[in-house]
């Protein structure tokens, strides 16, 4: 091992010679590698928004097993099931209880432009806590009123003023479906690509904005387990004994259905996948014309190496030295510009656009990867090349 070292310190490094001789050229090079960069990572991003927004209500549920429908696609397209379910669940062995949870979207006004926008709204009986969110339990018995909610601070638009008259206590009205609501309180969640954000009331309220639905007529069925019971068994009994218009999922389950939706079902999650593939395939395209040009200009020299007796493994250590090189300095600027573009995104749209570790490792070894292929495809010349015909 210290033998290698050494032999590696005495090694000349031909790779970066000849790449910041031609300034120019590298920084050419450095400049398409780290745009590649910026798309993958922009495209990641917003993948990754488009599974955490729209999972992010379902990770809050106050819920150990959740029934569903079997035509629900997504927390928007819910579907229904009747009411019943949750009553034939409570004589199941492990089963503490069985709460109705109503979601729909729905247009509402902006309480200052009266602008219509499409807000996603829930509604379940304020005396059992649905969601696991401490900001909305405290607030729980503001919903008992009539036609009064709670309204997403971080819903995507401008809200800053009715925000501020909110939390000063005063009274800020607004209109869904003719009906005049009330802003009671406020709670952290945000906007998702489904919806601009959601509104929280209690199930009569739900039931006023949409008065040909019955109040049988249920979205989700919450059953919290008495401890020590697996959710996994229980929804096992669960699926057994119930009826085929209903699905069982435990709440692990329910996420992993709302999130393969969007991967799998939903076109926005195809787009940002074949997005990050074609930034990949850029950065290959124009690593390969760089090194290509790269060993064309110095193809004299290489022949020199081989006529001197220097095996093509020697050669193309150097034009990966090359690769690799172009892959780290063109991922710095690369990952660093991602950041800012994040941040503008995030205020934007209001979604959780964040740079992440995971992330940051994951666009590097593709950049390594990308350069890697770049530097094998540019390589394929020089080893058939004989040095006679090279003079």
């Amino acid at each position: 091992m210290i033998g290698f070292i050494q032999q590696v310190q005495r090694r000349t490094p031909l790779g970066w010679l000849q790449l910041s001789k031609e300034k120019g050229r590298l920084l050419v090079a450095l400049s398409g590698i780290a745009f590649a960069d910026v798309l993958m990572f922009m495209q990641l991003g917003f993948q990754s928004a488009l599974y955490d927004s729209n999972t992010k209500l379902s990770r809050t549920l106050n819920a150990d097993i959740v029934l569903v429908s079997p035509q629900a696609r997504n927390t928007q397209n819910l579907g229904t099931f009747s009411r019943r379910r949750l009553y034939q669940a409570k004589d199941i062995p492990g089963v503490k209880s069985a709460q109705a949870f109503y979601s729909n979207t729905i247009t509402w006004k902006h309480p200052e432009t009266r602008k219509e926008t499409s807000m996603q709204v829930i509604g379940f009986e304020p005396e059992q806590p649905a969601l696991n969110l401490p900001e909305v339990n405290q607030q729980l018995n503001k919903i008992k009123l009539p036609d009064w909610i709670l309204f997403d601070r971080n819903s995507r638009g401008s809200y800053k003023d009715a925000i501020a008259q909110v939390e000063q206590g005063k009274i800020v009205t607004t209109e869904i479906e003719r009906r005049t609501v009330t802003i009671a309180g406020l709670f952290t969640l945000g906007a998702s690509f489904g919806a601009d954000g959601i509104l929280i009331g209690s199930d009569q309220t739900f039931l006023h904005f949409f008065p040909r639905r019955e109040a049988a007529s249920i979205n989700l069925g919450l059953i919290k387990l008495q401890s020590g019971y697996d959710p996994k068994q229980v929804a096992t009994v669960l699926d057994s004994r119930l009826p085929n218009d209903v699905r069982v999922l435990t709440k692990e389950e329910y996420i992993e259905f709302e999130q393969s939706y969007w991967q799998k079902e939903s076109p926005i999650g195809f787009i940002f996948g074949l997005g990050t593939a074609m930034a990949f395939v850029v950065g290959v395209v124009i690593v390969y014309q760089v090194l290509s040009t790269d060993v064309n200009s110095h193809l004299k020299e290489y022949a020199t190496f081989k006529a001197m007796g220097y095996r093509n493994q020697y050669l193309l250590t150097v034009v990966f030295e090359e690769a690799i090189i172009l892959a780290f300095f063109g991922f710095i600027p690369g990952f660093i510009l991602p950041i800012g573009l994040y941040n503008l995104a995030a205020k934007a749209t209001a979604l959780p656009i964040l740079m992440t570790s995971a992330r940051a490792m994951l666009v590097l070894i593709l950049t390594i990867i990308m350069c890697g292929i770049s530097g094998a495809i540019a390589t394929r010349r020089l080893q058939s090349a004989d040095p006679a015909d090279m003079f």
